[in-house]
């Protein structure tokens, strides 16, 4: 055995609240050896980020920590404010869930991370420091590193801010590398390069990594031992195919079950809690009615040419154009009745402009659009206004989505409100949708802040259904839920298309959840839709290059696969701007 860079004993954190204790870790023991990477996973609220917290010492006064924690032959509790900071940084960093607020916005990339070298190394100058901090970001992978080291963190991408971070963490090359959900908040081709990218600095520099995620495909291919919490408390630990082909325990076998597979249609027998649900509703579907052709059904959506062109323009008193993006840039596709229409692709390649430029039910800038057969530039106010309970609208983010000072019934009485509904109706319609999306009816008097995500998205969904919508647009709606959330939710849309016959517009860049629940995908890059097709010809014979490079990044819970797995990358270099962002203005000859 090599030797020990952590050391982790009976470590239990508790809180005051006004409910009494929080117990976030309750006798937490492991070991973190020299080289290895250990990934620690579980749901949100397990105790993941705390513990790693606890070893950065960087939990706040009001936390009461028992235990011990040694790293480097260092009792971490022993260490005052000043000993501790010698520590962080130097031998032991630590790479943040969201880059963006990690990193100082007044400040430049470069400088950020010189400052870290000449904190850790006085006797550096300034000038070596900031040639250190190009040589990094070059190291990590950032185009023109050299003038890139001059910008500030909101001139970078998220996948540029994320590698930059992982830059900063390993500039005194550190024994210990801590990354809290490093990839939660990208798309699965950056989320691909971030790891790869991870796994190469910890073998660069010879690092210890603890990887805290609830990404169970992330950890196949990237952790040599797994140690799995829930409530706070450890519940199994291992080698990375222990846990993954010989589960013992019976919260580990339901993680791995609640994955999505990208390589697994559910036809060949996918084992996923969303997938299994789907297949049980699509068999009793078919079972109580014949099933009838795509092609006389009636078009919920029709999209003709759409495009969308932002102008970009330059001085402060007087502005002039010097360039424009072309956000969407003539798209066509339609979702018929009862389907589920996937529009996929990375950040900025203009899925959400298409959304705001379908839910705005106005003329758009170039092209068509039709809602159940009618234009929307040929709307009138009172028109338009009858047609939003036709079309509604699930988004990404449930909290912020829901106004925290309104209970539960008001919310999703607010659209039958604005509709002219009575308020016998409403009343009936409310207990009717909290059943429908799998909610009690008591459930109606609380508020937001009193329900998990998994419930709080559930109740945007009931709000959504509230005036019998044909189409119902779904803006990432499962990205910010646990694995196990994630799939009831799936499960329960799935559910409500097959009863109700309602249509969905899905948009997401996570394909694993894709292939489960939709009937054909659009796949976006730069503004254009590249390819169209039924789900399973897309994932099993992908036709353009891009399509190909988005399904070899998806993660695959599976160990032995990802060790053999070979992703597909294309040349960037003929992408419009670095890390093929989609959003460099077009500037005119």
């Amino acid at each position: 055995m090599s030797e020990s860079i952590l050391s982790v004993r009976d470590l239990s954190v508790t809180f005051p609240s006004e409910y009494g204790t929080v117990r976030a870790v309750q006798n937490l023991s492991y070991e973190v050896y020299k080289g290895e990477a250990l990934a620690i996973v579980g749901e949100s609220g397990s105790g993941k980020s705390v513990s790693s917290l606890a070893v950065m010492g960087l939990l706040p006064r009001t936390a009461t920590i028992t235990g011990e924690i040694e790293m480097l032959g260092q009792k971490v509790f022993t260490l005052n404010d000043r000993q501790l900071s010698a520590l962080r940084g130097n031998s032991v960093s630590m790479v943040f869930q969201d880059p963006l607020s990690a990193l100082t916005p007044v400040y430049r990339v470069g400088q950020q991370i010189a400052e870290v070298v000449r904190i850790h190394h006085p006797e550096v100058s300034a000038a070596q420091a900031e040639k250190r901090a190009v040589e990094l970001l070059d190291a990590v992978g950032i185009p023109e590193p050299a003038r890139r080291s001059g910008q500030y963190p909101h001139e970078y991408s998220g996948g540029m801010r994320q590698r930059a971070m992982i830059a900063m963490a390993i500039a005194n090359e550190p024994e210990l590398i801590i990354a809290d959900e490093p990839t939660t908040a990208l798309d699965v081709t950056i989320q691909a390069q971030v790891m790869d990218l991870l796994k190469s600095a910890q073998e660069m520099i010879g690092a210890a990594t603890v990887l805290i995620t609830h990404d169970m495909g992330v950890v196949a291919g990237f952790a040599d031992r797994v140690l799995v919490m829930k409530d706070s408390r450890m519940v199994e630990t291992g080698g990375v195919d222990d846990i993954f082909y010989r589960p013992q325990e019976e919260y580990t076998r339901n993680l791995l079950a609640a994955v999505p597979r990208v390589d697994i249609a559910d036809a060949e027998g996918s084992k996923s809690v969303a997938g299994t649900a789907m297949r049980k509703i699509a068999d009793a579907v078919d079972a109580d009615a014949p099933v009838i052709p795509r092609e006389e059904r009636p078009a919920v959506l029709e999209v003709e040419d759409l495009a969308k062109v932002y102008p970009i323009t330059k001085g402060a008193i007087v502005r002039r154009k010097v360039g424009e993006q072309r956000a969407v840039d003539g798209i066509s596709f339609d979702i018929r009745e009862g389907e589920c229409l996937a529009l996929v692709g990375e950040s900025g390649c203009g899925k959400t402009t298409t959304l705001m430029e379908i839910m705005q039910l106005r003329t758009p800038q170039e092209g068509v659009i039709r809602i159940g057969g009618t234009e929307t530039g040929a709307l009138t106010r009172k028109d338009r206004a009858a047609l939003r309970s036709d079309i509604t609208m699930v988004f990404q983010d449930p909290m912020a989505s829901l106004d925290p000072r309104m209970p539960i019934a008001d919310i999703i009485k607010e659209p039958m409100r604005v509709q002219g509904y009575s308020k016998e109706r409403m009343d009936e319609r409310v207990d009717w949708l909290l059943k429908m999306v799998g909610l009690l009816p008591e459930h109606a008097a609380r508020f937001p802040t009193e329900f998990s995500g998994g419930q709080r998205q559930r109740v945007g969904v009931a709000r959504a259904l509230a005036c019998d919508p044909k189409l119902i647009v779904l803006d990432e709606p499962t990205s910010a839920l646990d694995v196990t959330v994630q799939a009831g939710v799936l499960a329960m849309l799935a559910d409500l298309r097959a009863r109700l016959g309602v249509s969905f517009l899905f948009v997401s860049h996570d394909l694993s959840v894709v292939r489960h629940i939709s009937d054909r995908i659009a796949v976006m890059q730069k503004g254009k839709i590249v390819e169209l097709g039924d789900t399973e010809d897309v994932f099993s014979d992908p036709q353009h290059e891009y399509s190909r490079e988005l399904l070899s990044a998806v993660p695959i819970p599976d160990p032995e696969i990802a060790r053999q797995r070979r992703r597909n990358i294309i040349d960037r270099s003929r992408f419009d701007g670095p890390e093929g962002m989609m959003d460099r203005p077009v500037l005119p000859s």
